[in-house]
Formats: C-alpha cells, sequence, structure tokens
C-alpha cells in the first residue's frame, strides 16, 4: 500500500472549534514567518523530534503564503498594465487636444503679424462714431480674452500630457516590479512543492520513517475518535433536517471522480489493516468545494494531517468533512445551503498530491459516501 494508501486511512472525528480567523492577504513578515518555521520544522523532522505530518503543515503554510503573495503580485502587474494603457490612451488624446491648439495659435500669431504691432490701434480710431470706436475696443479686448484663454489651455494641456505620461512610466515601473516579484514567489513555491516531494520520496525510501508515520496516523486517530466522543456529549442531540432522506440523492462536493474508496485497507508490506473512513475525490488545485447538503459549519481552520478543513453539521446527528483544501471560505457557525461553495480543493497535508478527502457521519458512524452522492457511472 505504502504512503499514498495510507494517507486516507486514518479516522477522522467532527470537531468543533472556536470561529477561525477572517482570512487576510500575509503581508511580507508573515511571508517571512511562514517560511522561517517551514525551516524550523522541517530541521526537528530531519533530527527526528518532530513528526512528519508538522514538517508537511510547515511546508503547507509556507505555500500558501507564497501562493497568495504570487496571486497578489499578479493581480497588480495586471492593474498596472490597465492603468498604463489608461494613461497612455490618454497621453494620445491629449497629444491631439495640444495638435489642435497649437493650430489654432498658429493662425492667431499669423494674424497678429499681418495686423502688426500698430494694426488694431488703427482700426480701433478708424472713421466712426464714438459709439463704433467703443464696439471696437469691446472686440478687441474679447480676441485678447480669447488669446490669453488658448495659451491657458495650451498650458494646462501640456502639463495633463506630462502628467500622463509620468503616470504611464509609473505604471510601467510598477508592472515590471509587480511581475518581477511574482517570478520569484513563483520561482519559490515551486521550491516549496519540491520540498514536499523531496520529503515524502525520502519517507517512502526509508522503512523506519513509514513506519513512524502510520504510526503517526493511528494516533491521530485515536485523539479525533476521543475529540468526536467529548463533543458529542457536550453538544447533545440535534434536530433532524432531513438528511437521512437524501440518502443516494446528493450532489456530490467535488466535479472529479472517486480515487480511493471506502473501507478496509491493508498495507502489502507490513500487512497492517485500518480503516479508511471517507474518500478520496481527484481534483485540480482550485476546483470549487461546495457542501453536498444544508448545515452549519462547525469546523473551519488547519486539522493535522489533514490540511485546511471544513466540517459541516447537517442536523439530526449526521456530519460531512471535506479535507486537504487549499482555501477555506466559510466561518464556523455560518450556515450553508446545499451547493454553496465551503473552499476549493488543494494538497494541504495530503501525501499524495491535489485530493479532497471526503467523509460522512452519523454521529460515531462513519458512512460510505457512495451511498449517498449521486455519482457518476464509472467509465
Amino acid at each position: 500500500m505504502r504512503i499514498g494508501a495510507l494517507a486516507g486511512a486514518a479516522l477522522v472525528a467532527v470537531v468543533i472549534a472556536a470561529p477561525a480567523r477572517a482570512e487576510e492577504a500575509p503581508d511580507l513578515e508573515e511571508l517571512k514567518r511562514a517560511i522561517a518555521e517551514r525551516e524550523a520544522q522541517l530541521s526537528a523532522y530531519e533530527r527526528q523530534e518532530h513528526g512528519l505530518f508538522e514538517a508537511i503543515e510547515a511546508v503547507d503554510r509556507a505555500a500558501r503564503a507564497l501562493r497568495a503573495d504570487a496571486s497578489r503580485a499578479a493581480e497588480e502587474a495586471r492593474a498596472a498594465q490597465r492603468e498604463e494603457r489608461r494613461l497612455t490612451a490618454e497621453a494620445a488624446g491629449l497629444e491631439k487636444k495640444i495638435a489642435a491648439t497649437r493650430v489654432t495659435l498658429a493662425r492667431r500669431a499669423v494674424a497678429l503679424y499681418k495686423a502688426g504691432e500698430v494694426g488694431p490701434l488703427r482700426w480701433i480710431f478708424s472713421e466712426g462714431s464714438l459709439a463704433d470706436r467703443v464696439a471696437r475696443v469691446q472686440a478687441v479686448q474679447m480676441l485678447v480674452d480669447h488669446d490669453d484663454r488658448l495659451l491657458r489651455r495650451s498650458a494646462r494641456e501640456r502639463e495633463a500630457l506630462e502628467t500622463a505620461r509620468a503616470g504611464a512610466r509609473e505604471a510601467a515601473g510598477q508592472q515590471l516590479a509587480a511581475r518581477k516579484r511574482l517570478e520569484e514567489r513563483s520561482a519559490q513555491l515551486e521550491q516549496e512543492r519540491r520540498s514536499k516531494r523531496d520529503l515524502l520520496l525520502r519517507v517512502r525510501q526509508d522503512r523506519a520513517r513509514e513506519r513512524a508515520l502510520l504510526n503517526e496516523l493511528t494516533a491521530a486517530a485515536r485523539e479525533l475518535e476521543s475529540t468526536l466522543d467529548e463533543i458529542r456529549r457536550d453538544a447533545g442531540p440535534s434536530q433532524d433536517s432531513g438528511f437521512a432522506a437524501a440518502r443516494g440523492r446528493l450532489d456530490p462536493p467535488v466535479a472529479g471522480g472517486i480515487s480511493r474508496t471506502f473501507g478496509r485497507v491493508i498495507d502489502d508490506e507490513y500487512r497492517t489493516q485500518t480503516f479508511r473512513k471517507g474518500v478520496d475525490f481527484d481534483v485540480v488545485l482550485g476546483d470549487p468545494v461546495y457542501a453536498v447538503a444544508a448545515g452549519t459549519v462547525r469546523f473551519a481552520d488547519w486539522f493535522r494531517g489533514y490540511g485546511r478543513m471544513v466540517i459541516v453539521d447537517h442536523g439530526g446527528d449526521y456530519f460531512t468533512v471535506s479535507g486537504h483544501l487549499d482555501e477555506i471560505a466559510v466561518e464556523v457557525g455560518a450556515p450553508v445551503a446545499a451547493g454553496d461553495r465551503i473552499g476549493s480543493a488543494g494538497e494541504t497535508g495530503s501525501l499524495t498530491g491535489p485530493i479532497l478527502y471526503f467523509e460522512i457521519r452519523q454521529g460515531p458512524e462513519a458512512l460510505d459516501p457512495q451511498d449517498w452522492l449521486r455519482l457518476p457511472p464509472p467509465l
């Protein structure tokens, strides 16, 4: 069976926890802390001071922080590109306006040249009544005011053009910086993924470490079962929501098919037996994960061995568990309806790449999800 089969073999209990904090994009300091924690946990694991799950969780946290920053850098680059295009187009429009203003100013300059320095005065004091002369003065004043407005408009347009050009240059610089950061974060993210793959490869090649992993899974199963018992005693009976009546008619939580089924698992090498209490779905990183029925979120956080996990209480002592999520889109205590998005598929805590671990429980009893979900026929 090896590690791949062990990944989903542990038991999962229903956990009710304090509300998870709202998702916040980690800043540079948080990113540095995540990477530092990853390095410390990996070093501790190499010294055999911590288990594999702690090391994997630290790698996953660092990878999520890097991916979040890469996503922000990509959006910043797109925004800067849009701003550069807008300002470039604005500058082009201003250049056309300036060209038109220059043509008008040139025509006025030609007219003034032809009139000469005393031309307007001769025209004002030419023959006619006093009223005619006053009218001619007013006409000259209007021409002077018009020329003044032209000059002021030309200055404003030139200033606006320089502002637009400077803004476009700044936006281009911001775009370049954001794309450079995106490239750096993408390279760091790939390094984290290689780190996780190398770590799991070393475990596969080390029988002692693989046996230790099996022990970790078994210990986690006991802890989760104990937690389930405690919570069920504290929570008491829940109101029947009609979940049982939906048996065989629930839409699956993701679009992918089932890759590992519910039931007994026998390790080929160690001949140990475990019981997988849920199923694994094949997913693509980022695929939306949905609630299969109406209920209330009871857990939405990291859970050792299962990465980021959401547990929904559907009433009537029925619960569903969705593990190895990349993103959690709900908070503890929030109501959900069937088909509501609760997160996105990922590989946090996974030993086999992107998967969705999913199970259905009625109290302490794990139920085969294939009996409850409306799944497409196998190919």
